[in-house]
This record gives C-alpha cells, structure tokens and sequence, in this order.
C-alpha cells in the first residue's frame, strides 16, 4: 500500500442528513468530514446523493466545498434504496477503472453498505466509514479499515439546529480504563511481533483490532494526549529510545475496575422492555425508554459498557434485534420492539413418532358387528385352472353349459314373475 493515500468520497446525504438531526439535533456540516478526511489523505473525489429538489438547502454547502451532487430520482414506488444501489455502483466503477484511488470513505450509518465495504476491502482498497455512533450499524463500524463518528468532528465548530427547546450538548467522555483491553492487546500483538510500540505504530494496531477506536471518545485531542492520560493514572508508562516514545503496560499494583463489555449491558434492556411491552407496541422515544431504565435499574450506567450516550446503546440493541430504532425529523428517535419479541407464527416444533410398540392398533369402523377370532373365514383359495382345457369347454372338450347369473330373469316365466 502506498504511504499516501488517494480517498474518494461518497455521502448518502439523506441517511447521515436525518441521523445526524435526530441523534445530535444538528444539522450535517460535510466540511467537517472532508477536514477530517484530508489528515488521512489526499481527497481525489468527492460525491453526495439524494433528491437536491427536497435538500434545496444543503446544496450550497456542498457547492461551497466542490462536493458533486448526483441527482437521485425517486421512482413512482418511493424506493428508499435508490440512491444506496447508486451509490455502490459508482463506487464500484471507480475502483475497476481508478487504479491510483486506493482509499474510499463511505459517509452513511446504512448497514446495507457492508456487502460493498467488504467488496472494497477485496480488491486491496483502505476503506473509512463516517457516520454517528448513535446510528451507524456497529456491523459497519467493525469491518471497516477505520470508523470516524460524526459526534468526535464536534470539537471545532458546531452547528445546532435552531430548535430552543432542545439545545445541542456535548456527550460526557469515557472512563480511560474502559480502553485498557484493547491497548493491552495491542501491546501484545507488537511484542509478538517484536515491533517497538511507538505512538503512531501502537494507534495503527489499536485501529486494527478495533476500527471503531477514537481517543476524542476518552476526552482527548490527540493520541498522545490519551497515553498521556493513561501515564497519569499509572496504568502505562512512556519512554524515550532512539528520540521516539515508546509505550509498555505498567503491571497494576491494586486490583483495576472491572470492564464490562457491551453485550453484557442487554439483559438489563430487556427486562425494560419486557415490563414495557404494551407501551411500546407503537412505538415510544427514547428519551422515555432511558427515563424507564434509570427508574427501574438505578444502578445501571451504560458509560460503563463503552456508551456515551443512551442512544449508541439502543444502535447496539437495533443490531442484535432487541429493539428498532427509527430516526424521526421532529421527535427524534422512536424506539420499537425488535424481532426477537416477535417470534416466526406456525413454527411448531416436529414431534418424534412413537416406536412401534407403543403405536395404537388400527381402529376399525364402528358399524361393523364384532366378531371373534373362531368367525373369521379363511381366505379362498383361487382355482387352478387344468392344462388344456380351453376356454368355454368342459374337461373333455365338450362345451361347457353355461350358467345364467344369479337374479336374471331367464324365461318367460321368470320375466313375468319378475314384472309382477
């Protein structure tokens, strides 16, 4: 791979627009995520999708940062997947035609993406994905080359949607233990590795492991600010050799707190959830949904499982189908039940057939007399036929008298008893 990188963007404008307005009350800025893109690279293209004729107002600040609008007309169905399928398709071309772009940024929080994401990755492409934690599939953020969230570009200028009733905040950082797995992982790939870990060397590995790692998450501007912060609480310690910093764990003397992953964090949801199934059968927002959480689990934090805000929590459930999550312009999120209360209708398991002994005997019909084992006739045996003896003949040759059936008139006599 080339030491510098040539990135080609695409935006799904209406996904990242709504995501961002529902989940942070912001409006989308794009040159908050080309800044960003240009300390990774050097941007070679740049290109935004969605129906400009309803985003009328967007599209000076993408002209202003030579962003190229494709237009995306919605067909008499209202396809919502119209622009994605666009999107991939272009991206597509210009990597089979493109040779010199060996990076692309997908700027969306679609899962739908990550067929295209892994295609990508096939021909040998670094691959970024933008998008909100709060929104973006974690499916996508953990298979991409490197994952920004939208919520760590809000450090510089911030643009609220004007809205006084609901002013923008800012998410309260995480604990810096919380990060201590992945950097202890890290350090043990690089010694294997016998790779001193520097600061650039041990961030790359970090990224590697976890895409989905930013040190603005911690409350840190730069990567050196975050080790430095994990030196302050004694838990890692910085050297310099050859005029480079290197990192190396510091064995703990007290025990540390205990880091909860993030699947540990549902059981306590869907209890939640399960008290209020009939309130969410149509749906109720999030912000409820977090009031019922704290109300019945007073001790449950989710910063405590890696979440910064209670609706990265409910993108996590949306993927392991505990919940649905639909963005809404005005309300904000609305928070659904998931499949997993809705299990398949007509799903009976099979049941095994008995064995043959415990089989119940054949029932007979119920107007037959019953009889016993001393009336039953024994079956007839067919007649052999002699050789020789033709057809219509008697033993001899002689033909044979034939019979007449049994109640058919065969005189005249017969015939008028019969009739009479």
């Amino acid at each position: 791979m080339e030491s510098k990188l040539k990135i080609a963007i695409f935006v799904d404008y209406d996904n990242i627009e709504i995501g961002v307005k529902s989940t942070l009350q912001r409006e989308f800025d794009v040159a908050l995520v080309l800044d960003a893109l240009k300390e990774r690279g050097d941007i070679i293209a740049k290109y935004a999708y969605a129906n400009w004729e309803r985003q009328v107002g967007a599209t000076r600040q993408m002209a202003e940062n030579a962003v190229q609008m494709v237009q995306r007309v919605p067909s008499p169905r209202g396809d919502k997947n119209g622009a994605d399928i666009n999107l991939a398709l272009d991206t597509l071309e210009m990597a089979f035609t493109h040779g010199h772009v060996n990076a692309f940024a997908i700027i969306s929080g679609d899962s739908d993406f990550i067929s295209l994401v892994n295609k990508l990755k096939e021909y040998g492409k670094t691959v970024f994905v933008v998008g909100g934690k709060a929104f973006t599939s974690t499916i996508l953020q953990r298979n991409c080359h490197e994952f920004i969230s939208y919520e760590s570009l809000l450090e510089g200028a911030p643009k609220p949607v004007a809205k006084a009733s609901s002013p923008p905040r800012r998410s309260a950082p995480l604990d810096s233990t919380l990060s201590l797995p992945l950097v202890e992982r890290a350090l043990e790939v690089l010694g294997r590795r016998e790779i001193q870990p520097q600061l650039g060397v041990l961030k790359s590995t970090m990224l590697q492991l976890d895409p989905t790692f930013s040190e603005r998450a911690y409350g840190a501007g730069s990567f050196k600010e975050f080790v430095d912060k994990l030196q302050t609480l004694g838990l890692v310690e910085m050297q310099e050799a050859n005029r480079r910093l290197t990192i190396r764990r510091v064995q703990p003397g007290k025990p540390e707190k205990t880091v909860r992953k993030a699947e540990q964090s549902l059981p306590l949801l869907r209890d939640v959830l399960e008290t209020h199934r009939l309130e969410l059968e149509g749906g109720a927002p999030a912000g409820q949904l977090a009031a019922w959480v704290q109300e019945e689990q007073p001790d449950f934090d989710w910063k405590q499982y890696g979440f910064q805000e209670f609706a990265e929590l409910l993108n996590y459930a949306q993927d392991k189908l505990l919940v649905r999550v639909e963005p809404q312009d005005e309300e904000g999120l609305r928070v659904f039940l998931g499949a997993e209360f809705y299990p398949p209708v007509g799903m009976e398991l099979p049941t095994a057939a008995p064995p043959p002994s415990l089989k119940q005997p054949k029932r007979m019909p119920a107007n037959l007399p019953m009889q016993s084992p001393g009336d039953v006739p024994a079956p007839k045996k067919r007649a052999v036929r002699k050789k020789g003896a033709g057809s219509g003949q008697g033993a001899a040759g002689t033909p044979r008298k034939r019979q007449p059936r049994r109640g058919r008139a065969t005189n005249s006599a017969q015939l008028e008893l019969s009739t009479t």
